[in-house]
C-alpha cells in the first residue's frame, strides 16, 4: 500500500483542578484560540472546543503518529502557563491531573460537535461529575470513584 489513510477522532475532556469555576467568559475565547494554536502546532486538527467554567471538551482529529497523552499534556501545560502569565485569576491556575478521551466514529462527529457546542444548555440538567461518569459508563470504562476527581 503506497499511502496511509486514517480517520482518528477523540473527544477529550479535562477539568480545572478542584473543579473550580476559574474559566471566565471574559477570556475563554482567547483560551480557546490559544489551545487551537497548540493543537495546530502539533500538526493535529481541532474540530471544536467549548466548555464550562470548570472544564473543557475538545474534539480532535489526529494523525496516526500522534501520542494523545503527550498532546493533552502539552495542551494543559502550555495553556495553564499562559493563563498564569496573563494573570486571568488570582492565585495559580491548574488543570486537574488526568483526562478522559473517547474515540469517535465518522458517523458520530455531528452529534459530538452539537453536544460540545451546547455545553451551557446541557449543564442546566447535569453536573460535570454526572456528565463525566456518564461517558465512562457509556464507554464501559472501569473506574474507582475515589480516584476520579481531585477535590482539594
Amino acid at each position: 500500500m503506497a499511502n496511509t489513510y486514517t480517520q482518528l477522532y477523540f473527544h477529550v475532556i479535562f477539568a480545572v483542578k478542584g473543579r473550580r469555576n476559574h474559566i471566565s467568559k471574559k477570556w475563554k475565547d482567547e483560551l480557546y484560540k490559544y489551545i487551537t494554536g497548540i493543537i495546530l502546532n502539533k500538526s493535529q486538527k481541532l474540530m471544536i472546543i467549548n466548555g464550562m467554567p470548570d472544564h473543557l471538551h475538545l474534539l480532535i482529529g489526529t494523525k496516526p503518529n500522534c501520542n494523545l497523552s503527550d498532546l493533552v499534556r502539552d495542551i494543559k501545560a502550555n495553556s495553564s502557563k499562559w493563563i498564569n502569565e496573563k494573570q486571568f485569576i488570582k492565585g495559580k491556575f491548574e488543570w486537574q491531573t488526568g483526562f478522559g478521551a473517547f474515540t469517535i466514529g465518522q458517523s458520530q462527529i455531528s452529534k459530538i460537535v452539537n453536544y460540545i457546542k451546547n455545553q451551557e444548555a446541557h449543564h442546566t440538567k447535569k453536573t460535570f461529575k454526572e456528565e463525566y461518569t456518564g461517558f465512562l459508563n457509556a464507554y464501559e470504562i472501569d473506574y474507582k470513584n475515589k480516584y476520579l476527581f481531585d477535590d482539594e
